[in-house]
């Protein structure tokens, strides 16, 4: 039975998440072919946008500065997603078995295991069959759940997780965000909605998203969740999860990439440095 390394729930500010994801990324060839899978969550509220996205056309910084909300660029790409209480997982790992070199079959692979972890809390899930296309006609905006993307997953016709890549030098690294929770008030004041009609954006989200606490009967957070998803890909891929911690050159990674990179404005506003 194949094994991946497993880094254990725990909650880091905005910059650390991305600094450690990425350094965790840039490490994948040290460790073989072995895979790393990380669940975590936010210590404070948080944007994260896409690599390429433009947070001038597409983010509502004032609103953000205003109410305390962290905002970083991810290196992965996408849309932006606001994290409060959400389960967010990454997973770096090298091309081959049981990945490709194609994005989509990647994401497909992946979201089996999210719908496997979700059903054991009564979540039944269903993966996106069709390519991008937008929720609702005439919706184009900054939000991530804006838009499902082939094979991520929906229930009852709604997105629940949004999952974004990054691959260079025959690796990749995927994020992805499980909602616990949906505001759509907030995520409309967040991000640039059709047309800046902000009673429509909230709308638009309220029919096209939904959350792990609007389908189950009890109410669960995402540490809760955590074991729920390890034992989805467990069961799906065949594998053993064993438990790790980052290692020393890993954290040295990551904090040089949090100093010079991920709180660095210009990389956040501009995404170049």
């Amino acid at each position: 039975m194949d094994t991946w390394r497993f880094i254990s729930y725990r909650t880091l500010g905005g910059f650390e998440n991305m600094a450690l994801d990425e350094a965790l990324f840039r490490m994948t060839h040290n460790r073989g072919k072995r895979p790393t899978l990380r669940l975590f969550g936010w210590e404070c509220p948080t944007l994260t946008i896409g690599h390429f996205q433009d947070p001038k056309r597409e983010v509502n910084r004032e609103f953000c500065e205003s109410h305390g909300i962290s905002v970083v660029r991810r290196p992965t790409g996408g849309k932006a997603v606001y994290h409060s209480t959400d389960l967010t997982y990454s997973i770096s790992a090298c091309q081959g078995p049981p990945f490709s070199a194609d994005i989509l079959t990647t994401y497909e692979v992946i979201s089996k295991c999210l719908v496997r972890g979700l059903e054991k809390v009564g979540i039944k899930a269903g993966v996106v069959e069709e390519g991008r296309r937008n929720l609702r006609a005439g919706v184009q905006g900054g939000s991530c759940f804006a838009t499902p993307f082939r094979n991520e997953l929906l229930v009852r016709g709604a997105k629940i997780c949004g999952s974004a890549q990054l691959r260079s030098h025959g690796r990749f690294l995927q994020h992805g965000s499980i909602l616990m929770d949906f505001d759509p008030v907030i995520t409309a004041r967040i991000t640039v909605g059709p047309g800046g009609d902000m009673v429509q954006w909230v709308r638009l989200l309220s029919e096209s998203v939904t959350s792990v606490n609007r389908e189950v009967p009890m109410a669960l957070d995402a540490e809760a969740l955590a074991p729920f998803i390890c034992e989805g890909f467990e069961e799906a891929l065949g594998i053993r999860l064993e438990s790790d911690e980052p290692t020393p050159r890993e954290e040295a990674e990551k904090n040089r990439l949090l100093n010079e990179k991920y709180r660095n404005p210009r990389w956040n506003d501009e995404g170049r440095l």
